[in-house]
């Protein structure tokens, strides 16, 4: 195949772009998959659309340039608080200088919760000072802090197994491990540790709860993260220690001695804050009411500048929408842009979307969500109705290219953001990234922009181009999905 192609100084030149292509691919870790696609089916079928927004997005930086201007210019951005309110106005400015049609805030009220500080020392056997962080929603300590005995358990049904009176009066150490793995289930089998309990403890008489970090690293850094409290229920702090703390405090109850802890934190509840949802599109050509959504998270957790969680999932979906916006000619839909306030602590501006935009919820085409880090994106899993289950393996060849594979093994999940769009029938499409460290700086001081991967994030913009303007550009419509009602 001949080949004439250079890229100097961010231009890129070619007379063969289905070659160019491969010489990208392969710059960005990839070119041993397009080579055996191609093989198959040569990346001249694709698409010309598709080949274009592969092209311009590999040869870019953009959602990495968008991440880390977030991360950077806003900083962390809690729930109800001033960085916050910075994304969003970061939000409405970037995507006007972006190009995008119809931008827009979407008015969200929002719960505001300040961390304070947080101290925790082993006070018994062997006095020791703990690093750890209060959990995202706990009440805060008397002034004067608590001390308590320590009881060990693993997680919620472990818990559930303890004598009454073993609980009563102590402080609940929960010690499950999070599992290092590429597609993040590690996270959902330990979770439910920080969200829920508290609230389990607290039902047998636990004075407070402290959990090993959510969490896969090794540094003295602990996770943060959302948790809650059964209505009606009792109330006691919450924190998370970091993992070598966590093994500290393991080593000292194996010790076989009573282990005494003392935490003191200032977490506490504020007034709610009116936030908003950004919202831009690149209107359709020919059925602008119908819209397939791309979406991340505007806010973050306040350890670090929240540049992993999410803006790169903003960066992405931003970047998205910017390559389809320069093609010469737009898809049949629309692509709609939204980048959500406060889903880090209740999906405020989820559940918001879906109840302001329930009478088009019918006209959503699909939705995608970027919020798993700045990884590659090497498989896609779908939620779509039966009659249109051939779709899938559509857009997995748009996707071939890049290296990504369709998983059939089981539906997509969505995102949390766009959770509320799956329980109304919307189309859902996952493009899983590569997640094996997210976890290592998820919610910790640790999530800022040095931890961003540029050539990732710009397959992962590719992925995300080539699937939305498939979505957007077919012909025919997608069915609504059947909603299965959760277990309670």
């Amino acid at each position: 195949m001949a080949l004439s192609c250079e890229l100097r100084a961010g231009e890129f030149r070619s007379r063969n772009l289905a070659g160019c292509i491969a010489a990208l691919l392969l710059v960005a870790g990839v070119g041993e998959a397009f080579g055996r696609t191609a093989a198959r089916s040569p990346a001249a079928a694709l698409p010309s659309q598709v080949v274009e927004l592969q092209r311009a997005a590999l040869a870019a930086t953009t959602a990495a340039d968008l991440a880390r201007s977030l991360a950077t210019e806003a900083g962390p951005r809690p729930s109800g608080s001033v960085g916050l309110a910075r994304g969003v106005e970061w939000g409405l400015r970037t995507m006007k200088d972006l190009g995008f049609e119809n931008v827009h805030p979407e008015p969200v009220t929002v719960p505001h919760w300040e961390r304070g500080i947080a101290d925790g020392t082993i006070l018994s056997p062997y006095p020791q000072t703990l690093a750890l962080v209060a959990l995202g929603g706990s009440i805060g300590t008397p002034e004067s802090g608590i001390d308590g005995d320590v009881v060990a358990t693993e997680n919620l049904e472990s818990l559930a197994k303890l004598p009454p009176d073993a609980v009563k009066g102590h402080i609940v150490y929960f010690g499950e491990r999070m599992l290092r793995t590429r597609d993040g289930a590690g996270y959902g089998k330990t979770v439910a540790i920080r969200g829920k309990g508290a609230s389990a403890a607290a039902d047998l008489g636990a004075i407070a709860v402290v959990i090993r970090s959510v969490g896969t690293d090794s540094t003295r850094l602990p996770h943060t993260g959302g948790m809650s409290y059964k209505e009606g229920g009792a109330k006691i702090p919450a924190a998370a220690l970091s993992n070598p703390d966590a093994d500290l405090l393991e080593r000292e109850l194996a010790s076989g001695k009573p282990v005494r802890l003392h935490l003191h934190l200032t977490a506490r509840m504020l007034p709610d804050v009116e936030s908003a949802n950004v919202v831009g599109e690149v209107r359709g050509r020919e059925l602008p009411q119908e819209i397939v959504l791309l979406c991340g998270h505007l806010d973050s957790w306040d350890l670090g500048t929240g540049a992993i969680d999410d803006a790169a999932g903003v960066g992405n979906a931003m970047a998205a929408g910017a390559a389809i916006a320069k093609l010469a000619e737009r898809p049949r839909r629309t692509i709609r842009i939204v980048l959500y306030t406060n889903e880090e602590f209740g999906l405020s501006g989820g559940k918001a979307y879906a109840v302001t935009h329930a009478d088009e919820a019918a006209q959503h085409q699909a939705a995608l969500e970027s919020d798993l880090g700045s990884g590659k994106v090497y498989a896609l899993l779908t939620a779509l109705a039966p009659d249109d289950g051939a779709l899938a393996a559509e857009i997995a060849r748009g996707l071939a290219p890049l290296g990504i594979t369709l998983d059939a093994s089981k539906p997509a999940a969505g995102g949390a953001d766009i959770s509320p769009l799956k329980a109304l029938g919307v189309p859902i499409l996952d493009l899983a990234h590569d997640a094996t460290s997210y976890f290592d700086f998820h919610h910790t001081a640790n999530d800022t922009a040095d931890k961003l991967v540029p050539g990732d994030m710009a397959q992962a913009t590719a992925a995300y181009a080539t699937a939305a303007w498939i979505l957007a550009d077919r012909p025919a419509r997608l069915a609504r999905v059947p909603v299965v009602a959760e277990k309670p």
